[in-house]
């Protein structure tokens, strides 16, 4: 009997199984040259199935040696036109021509390669993907209930990770390290045990790389030269839970069902987000709502009812288009890192479809700032609504989005009123951050940072100043301390000039006994019914806390120039003019920050200038 087995039977690693069964026992094997050109093609190129043919030859050989099988090859290489067109079938094409011309039975795993083999009238053997029991494969051996992933290279001991999401620890799970042939063994099962089992993927294969989702474990493989050993990282989840064991208040249960469109789930790495995803995709499954996921790899445990979607032809915004003709009502996107997934992620819920987007972010900010300057910043409330925070398997924040117009926090003029994002924490409903655009910079601004909350020293500075003043001048007198060395005094109009003194005389005492520097309003002012504010002229520099530094403002063509100085180049800073919050930026490589002369951050900056106020700079924290 003779046989020609195709490249998809040879990786497979079955067709040394099937020679040695009493049907095919003595057979002549006869492999085209077509078959180990494009497995030593797949090789040159770093991928596993490349290798796995390979040996599987070699393997042949043995039997060829031990007299159990002949073993012989013929034809031809295929030229470079052919293998560019082995996509089109010109590979398979010579494969057939040989079993034709030998008058072999032809043994493929390709259901294609077996369809057109018949209707070319050729003998034809199609061996089915096998259901096979995947605790055998050898990486399995080395997981326990406890365990989350698993680390194996050449030449060092195997490590896991083992725990729970907030408490993991990476241990030695075999005292020996291993041999540079145990892990390529794995490597070889691992590729094998995946193109013949049904439910497994070979997600990726590139030079160098193989990422593999066998059932619920996400393997990655890397080798030279991509790496600089042979490596196996296998991971899975540790548990598959419901929403209900998340303990969510009703008023988040409640939107998740009823408003929430656009959410992303963030979180640091192994903070349990994918876990958290595969609860929201069973939660809305459950509804009664038509639920799919676009992944890469296909890694959540979701149920049948569930399409898990890949990248089609490695482009998932082709997926986008494929999923927008079937309409689910939610599609869970894991994950989101390039600007594309984020543009895609925009289009799908613009296009009205439910989107959950599974985000790495190391605070729950993050995960939003990630968006800014991907998609224009007036849509990010009508593409993200909601963002839930993961650490530690927990949910630890919750975040509602929405789009208003006011006057942005810290700063105090009406004709500042523009379009802001509020974000706010959903439970309390305080308000945390603020996002807008002033001038050409968007601004991200925590409004923590605005929010000042006076020392019981401060308190107590707040009424020495009043009593001190109140020595100098009659009637109301009110003090707000701006900061531990700054404060405004508030005064009725006609007291000022008496409290300043002459030429700033009076203010210039009440300074030095009380150690801090004063501004001086009237009471009008502060009603609203007068802006003018009234400073000493002379310039008495100031004693700044050490994370403050004075800055030096210069009119340069059609810039206003903050000068730092060299020592500070890189350095990011938030401008403060009056002690009130204006911007942040960084300091440049000729130690200043520019700013165009036509936007309203300059024509402040100008203004305060002119009026004598502050002009500080803080060192910006993170």
């Amino acid at each position: 009997m003779r046989i020609v087995p195709d490249t998809s039977v040879i990786v497979d690693g079955r067709i040394t199984r099937i020679v040695q069964e009493e049907d095919y026992q003595g057979c002549e094997v006869i492999v085209p040259e077509a078959v180990v050109s494009e497995l030593e093609n797949q090789a040159n190129k770093g991928r596993d199935s490349g290798y796995n043919g390979l040996e599987e030859l070699k393997n042949l050989q043995k039997l060829h040696s031990q007299g159990k099988v002949h073993l012989s090859y013929v034809g031809r290489r295929p030229n470079l036109e052919e293998i560019s067109l082995a996509r089109g079938g010109e590979i398979d094409a010579m494969i057939r021509d040989t079993a034709g011309e030998n008058k072999a039975t032809l043994i493929t795993s390709d259901k294609v390669q077996k369809e057109v083999a018949e209707a070319q009238g050729l003998n034809a053997v199609y061996l089915k993907p096998e259901m096979l029991e995947y605790q055998d494969i050898e990486v399995t051996k080395y997981f326990d209930k406890h365990t989350m992933s698993v680390h194996l290279k050449e030449n060092v001991v195997p490590m896991a990770k083992k725990g729970k999401p907030g408490n993991i620890k990476l241990v030695r799970i075999r005292s020996k390290p291993l041999t540079r042939g145990q892990v390529e063994y794995m490597a070889r099962e691992i590729v094998e045990r995946a193109k013949s089992d049904f439910k497994s993927f070979i997600e990726i294969e590139r030079e160098g790389a193989t990422v593999v989702q066998f059932r619920e474990y996400r393997i990655s493989i890397a080798r030279p030269p991509f790496s600089d050993g042979i490596e196996i990282t296998v991971v899975r989840p540790v548990a598959k839970v419901s929403m209900d064991s998340y303990r969510l208040p009703d008023k988040l249960i409640d939107r998740l069902t009823t408003s929430a469109k656009g959410i992303l789930i963030a979180g640091p790495p192994g903070a349990g987000k994918t876990t958290f995803a595969q609860a929201a995709a069973e939660f809305y499954q459950k509804l009664g709502t038509i639920v799919k996921t676009m992944e890469s790899p296909r890694d959540l445990q979701v149920g049948e009812e569930i399409t898990q979607y890949a990248p089609l032809e490695k482009d998932m915004s082709k997926t986008a288009d494929i999923l927008l003709l079937v309409r689910p009502d939610y599609t869970i996107y894991d994950e989101l890192r390039k600007t594309k997934d984020f543009r895609i992620f925009a289009d799908m819920r613009m296009a009205g479809v439910g989107m959950i987007g599974v985000v790495h972010a190391t605070r729950p900010i993050d995960a939003i700032q990630r968006i800014i300057g991907r998609v224009e910043l007036g849509m990010i409330p009508s593409i993200v609504d909601t963002t839930i925070y993961i650490d530690e398997g927990r949910v630890a924040a919750i975040y509602d989005i929405k789009l208003t117009v006011k006057v942005p926090s810290g700063m105090l003029e009406a004709d500042l009123s523009r379009p802001v994002i509020e974000i706010r924490d959903f439970e309390t409903g305080d308000l945390v951050h603020e996002i807008y655009t002033y001038g050409e910079q968007t601004i991200v601004m925590d409004v923590g940072m605005t929010q000042f909350k006076k020392t019981p020293i401060q308190k107590m500075a707040e009424k020495e100043i009043i009593k001190e003043v109140k020595k100098v001048v009659r009637g109301q007198v009110e003090v707000d301390m701006k900061s531990d060395r700054r404060a405004t005094v508030w005064v009725e109009e006609d007291s000022i000039p008496k409290l300043i003194g002459k030429k700033g005389k009076n203010i210039d005492e009440l300074e030095g006994k009380v150690g801090i520097s004063i501004g001086v309003e009237s009471i009008e002012a502060k009603k609203g019914t007068t802006t003018k504010t009234h400073r000493k002229k002379e310039n008495i520099p100031e004693l700044l806390p050490p994370e403050y530094v004075a800055v030096k403002v210069e009119m340069s063509g059609n810039y206003v120039v903050l000068n730092f100085g060299k020592d500070v180049v890189g350095t990011p800073f938030d401008i403060l003019v009056d002690d009130d919050y204006l911007f942040t930026a960084t300091v440049g490589k000729k130690g200043t920050i520019k700013i165009k002369r036509d936007i309203e951050l300059a024509e402040i900056i100008i203004n305060a200038k002119r009026s004598n106020l502050s002009i500080q700079a803080r060192i910006r924290k993170e």
